[in-house]
């Protein structure tokens, strides 16, 4: 006997039952409201009048949710033992998990062996559709593929500027053309604002991520921006970084300490804690990137790289600056800049720059005062003070991205910035000194082609031409031993 539907409201039911009740209704439409005999309407619509009739009894007692085709009172529930529906689901948790063809002949196989109904095919895949996806992920993929798909998080924001700050890095979808002319793929170290997401410091460099890269843009991101357009600065409450071996070194472990920052280190294998700075990433892939030279494409190049490690890093500045701390934030509802001076607060800070680089910079270099100054990267540096420590062991301290001046110490005391006269009031990197040394290399090996060259020219082709050396079996005399005949 059919069973009549449940009188349920129209609104409880399913997108896929309310289309089904509508697409019924539009048969009917024309007898209810325009007065069409019900067989005419029916006919018209392909539909059986006695279908029709049907639908329209149900329509007038229980409404539109009457039309949805009526369920049997058993839908859902099989035949099948129990224990052999959980033998089913417990042959598809397996890892690697067996195709549906295998499982229903492993069933069928032991049905006959217990002397059961085998499940036909649809009956074993419906079981194995019908899982939960949640316990099938975690029984084939694993714990992590779990997490990232089913599990609860909790979305997380700082409650003022400055008290929590991100670190990370990643590798930049582009080329660049590095000191010796060969094409680079670049890495960018980010350090973002967890209230306002605004950019406080980045760099991008060559090679591997290491302390020395994280101490420069800390000190880029913690000290006053030249541009007064970038005003995000100051020492931040907190310090939330991963796990690699640049973030967990002893240096910054006591940068942190000195500076009164709490270091927090991401769970191993939860990536999902430092969305927000991943996001930024992409951002810088997908929105930078696509318009400079040399980007890459699937691993490819999509044009030829053409720009230098400054030149990338000046407009990733200008892009940060520019556009992405002046846009709003969909999540913030207002701009990073405006959300980070948002209140008038005074951001926590050192007394002087001096203070700050004792703190950051690892790299650090021995040297001797000499009567024309210091020596360094073969560049010049003077300064009044040198003047009572010549002869003087002195300590340097230097930023790799700009060589115009270094920093000395004596006997951990600072004594003065010493600046290089030929590059005063300009910026020099050491890549730049790189590209000059191997440039000047070339020319002089060019210039001795050219003149030895010249030595064919004037001499002739046996004084010209260095002896060759004989072959070592040529030059050794033989050893194969003659006998005199005795005939």
């Amino acid at each position: 006997m059919e069973e009549t539907p449940q009188a349920v409201s129209f609104a409880c039911l399913s997108d896929r039952l309310r289309k089904q009740a509508m697409t019924r209704f539009a048969v009917l439409q024309p007898h209810l409201e325009q007065d069409v005999a019900l067989a005419h309407a029916a006919r018209h619509a392909g539909v059986a009048t006695r279908t029709a009739q049907r639908w329209l009894s149900r329509c007038r007692a229980n409404g539109l949710a009457g039309l949805v085709r009526p369920v049997r009172r058993d839908a859902g529930n099989r035949k099948l033992p129990a224990d052999f529906t959980r033998l089913i689901e417990g042959m598809a948790l397996r890892k690697p998990r067996p195709s549906v063809a295998t499982i229903h002949r492993q069933a069928a196989k032991i049905a006959a062996e217990q002397n059961v109904a085998a499940p036909s095919y649809a009956t074993v895949h419906a079981i194995i559709h019908n899982l939960d996806p949640a316990l099938t992920t975690l029984a084939q993929e694993g714990p992590a593929a779990f997490r990232s798909r089913y599990e609860l998080i909790h979305r997380h924001r700082a409650e003022k500027p400055n008290a929590l700050w991100q670190a990370d890095h990643t590798m930049l979808d582009i080329l660049v053309v590095d000191a010796n002319g060969k094409s680079a793929r670049p890495w960018l170290t980010v350090i973002l604002d967890d209230h306002s997401r605004a950019v406080a410091g980045c760099l991008v460099f060559l090679g591997a991520p290491s302390a020395l890269q994280t101490a420069l843009a800390l000190r880029q991101a913690i000290w006053r921006k030249a541009n007064p357009a970038w005003p995000v600065h100051g020492i931040p409450d907190v310090l939330y970084v991963d796990h690699g071996s640049d973030f967990t070194s002893e240096h910054l472990e006591l940068v942190a300490a000195a500076l009164r920052i709490e270091l927090i280190h991401s769970t191993v294998g939860r990536p999902q804690a430092r969305g927000k700075i991943e996001r930024f990433f992409g951002t810088i892939n997908a929105e930078l990137l696509t318009t400079l030279p040399g980007r890459l494409v699937q691993g490819r190049p999509a044009s030829a790289p053409a720009l230098s490690l400054s030149q990338l890093d000046a407009a990733l500045a200008a892009f940060i600056v520019g556009v992405y701390n002046k846009r709003s934030h969909s999540q913030t509802g207002a701009t990073p800049d405006a959300a980070w001076l948002a209140q008038g607060w005074l951001p926590r800070l050192l007394e002087s720059l001096d203070d700050l680089d004792l703190l950051l910079l690892t790299v650090a270099k021995g040297r001797n005062v000499q009567r024309d100054g210091i020596r360094f990267q073969g560049l010049r540096y003077i300064d009044p003070t040198l003047a009572g420590y010549v002869g003087e062991a002195v300590t340097i301290r230097y930023d790799p991205r700009d060589l115009s001046e270094i920093r000395v110490f004596h006997s951990d005391r600072f004594l003065c910035r010493a600046v290089s006269a030929e590059h005063a009031g300009q910026t020099v990197t050491l890549k730049d000194i790189q590209t000059a040394r191997v440039a000047h290399r070339r020319a002089l090996r060019a210039e001795i082609s050219a003149r030895v060259s010249r030595v064919t020219d004037f001499l002739p082709a046996a004084q010209a031409a260095p002896p060759q050396p004989q072959p070592a079996a040529l030059a050794k005399k033989s050893k194969l031993r003659t006998y005199l005949d005795g005939d």
